[in-house]
């Protein structure tokens, strides 16, 4: 650990840099650190405000921003995300405006479902984002059938299932992984092992000393990542994906990271985790080590994050108050794009 910035250093020279991700590397990673600190003051702003009541469900993601953010940079307009509960921040990367994404949270006239989707659960379609359900797994067989598809119809993009490590205990998870290996589907399953299944370690979900080694049950490559390390992070997923898209079958990658805050709104971690979990993981926080190698290495000063910071809290505040002063959907707009025209006994 660094005395200085009380973090795990991550491992590279510049030169190393650029032969990972190419001479644009560290440009990547100052634009990598401007996201993940918005994704860090959004939920921030979030859980106070479902702590006061103000929305009604938030899943934060704070410590796993490498991942969603270098899923948002790695990826192509022809990818297919099919996110689990923290991938908000790869919908906001490709593009989906933040704005949209806190009507949805608000669950306001503005919000793209329109109040009938559970906040958290986004729909972004104009950039390929599908909505997670709250049912463990099923985004990973979703996943297989859009990659199904994808290759039937020979698109050029990928499909990107995200889960975490409970997931790998549901049967929509071998299902996928297994008929995906058989077909050898354009996907790549992320499963970011955050060590905590809410409340259950992975020590008490599996005896298999890594997740990444199930992988080897389906006949495809699995591989262990650090999942707060954002070079590591994007290389493997851009090695995965390209990989999938051409022609060579899925990836399994486990991104392990530490879940800095409760599994939701309506948890309490101080129950069941151990004392020293929040000092193990402070030092690996993904935004502490992606701005401390940054600034060390003269390409962001401690001034421009400090700048980063206000901006982004800037942005999440204006989004926050254009969604409060939106007014709720109509409750005649329920059955808007359900019915071709609304029925009388509806319209009553």
């Amino acid at each position: 650990m660094n005395e200085a910035t009380g973090v795990v250093p991550l491992p590279y020279t510049r030169a190393q840099i650029g032969e990972r991700l190419g001479p644009t590397g560290t440009e990547t990673m100052a634009r990598a650190l401007r996201w993940m600190i918005l994704g860090r003051a959004l939920d921030a702003r979030m859980q106070g405000l479902q702590r006061q009541g103000r929305v009604g469900f938030y899943g934060a993601a704070t410590g796993q921003e490498a991942v969603s953010v270098a899923a948002g940079l790695g990826s192509t307009p022809d990818d297919w995300i099919l996110p689990g509960l923290r991938e908000q921040l790869v919908a906001l990367v490709r593009g989906h405006p933040l704005g949209r994404y806190v009507h949805h949270l608000f669950a306001d006239d503005l919000d793209p479902a329109r109040g009938r989707n559970m906040p958290c659960h986004p729909t972004a379609s104009e950039v390929h984002y599908v909505s997670m359900s709250s049912v463990i797994g099923t985004q990973v067989t979703h996943a297989v059938g859009v990659a199904y598809g994808m290759k039937v119809r020979r698109s050029p993009g990928v499909a990107f299932a995200f889960f975490g490590d409970g997931a790998t205990s549901a049967n929509d998870v071998h299902a996928g992984l297994n008929f995906a290996g058989v077909w050898r589907l354009p996907v790549v399953f992320c499963c970011t092992n955050n060590q905590w299944a809410i409340s259950m370690p992975v020590s008490k979900q599996t005896a298999a000393p890594e997740l990444a080694g199930k992988a080897a049950a389906y006949g495809i490559p699995g591989h262990r990542v650090d999942g707060t390390d954002f070079v590591a992070v994007l290389d493997a997923l851009g090695r995965a994906r390209a990989e999938a898209a051409a022609g060579r079958g899925p990836t399994f990658l486990e991104l392990v990271a530490y879940r800095m805050t409760p599994h939701s709104s309506s948890d309490d971690p101080g129950r069941y985790q151990p004392a020293d979990w929040s000092a193990r993981a402070r030092a690996h926080d993904p935004v502490a080590r992606l701005g401390a190698w940054l600034e060390a290495e003269g390409i962001v000063s401690a001034a421009d994050r400090d700048a980063m910071h206000r901006a982004a809290d800037e942005e999440v505040r204006a989004a926050v108050s254009a969604a409060e002063a939106t007014p709720p959907p109509a409750p005649a707009s329920l059955t808007e794009d359900v019915y071709a025209s609304s029925r009388s006994a509806l319209r009553e």
